[in-house]
């Protein structure tokens, strides 16, 4: 990936495909998410097997080429790797970010989750991830017992560290905004867009937020 289209990919709406086993329908709602334009997909699917995980990364690196928006694999570097996608995001126990950093090479998207722990994230950065993720921020209905992150944590980090901040859990169009005041630079949904009557308008709906038109073109 180009750096300028990774560096543009880094702010707005990221959305995170729910655990869905059928790879189908799983397909089906990431193509009316995508007609939203969000700035980056992340398959994660912490259900399926390998085999399943595979063919579903496969069917949405196919529809993301299509709509122009980077996808990302949420904890497996070697698949990521293996199949070619424009990225992966590493929580605590999914390996070194410098290792991983060297793996992609520099045209790839490296973020890593760091919970509520500024020096996590200072350790990230220094490691090259051009993201760094904070959260819970909100009472997560995907990780209902994770701890919540402070939203000062978004500001120091936009503040000291100069990288991109994405924040996750719990995020709504309808508290979205007070995120990116305090210095998000990405929102990490899931339920919010994928549970929607309409994804595509939900995944809309997030652009302006960033000062983005919501209509396509």
């Amino acid at each position: 990936m180009p750096d300028g289209l990774r560096a543009s990919s880094l702010r707005g709406l990221y959305a995170v495909t729910p655990d869905e086993a059928d790879t189908a329908r799983l397909v089906a709602l990431a193509d009316k998410v995508l007609q939203g334009r969000p700035a980056l997909l992340q398959y994660r699917n912490k259900l399926a097997s390998a085999t399943l995980r595979r063919e579903q990364a496969t069917a949405l690196l196919a529809l993301c080429r299509t709509a122009g928006v980077p996808l990302l694999i949420n904890d497996d570097l070697e698949l990521a790797l293996a199949i070619g996608v424009d990225g992966v995001h590493l929580g605590r126990d999914d390996g070194d970010p410098a290792a991983a950093r060297d793996a992609l090479g520099s045209g790839r998207i490296l973020g890593v989750t760091c919970y509520s722990e500024f020096e996590r994230a200072a350790r990230g950065a220094a490691a090259g991830a051009d993201y760094v993720a904070f959260g819970a921020m909100f009472a997560s209905p995907s990780k209902p017992q994770a701890p919540r992150a402070p939203f000062d944590l978004l500001t120091r980090t936009r503040r000291e560290l100069g990288v991109p901040v994405a924040a996750i859990g719990g995020i709504t169009l309808d508290n979205a905004a007070q995120l990116i005041e305090a210095g998000a630079d990405l929102l990490a949904v899931i339920n919010d867009v994928f549970a929607a009557g309409d994804p595509a308008a939900r995944a809309a709906a997030y652009r302006p937020l960033f000062g983005v038109r919501a209509a396509s073109g």
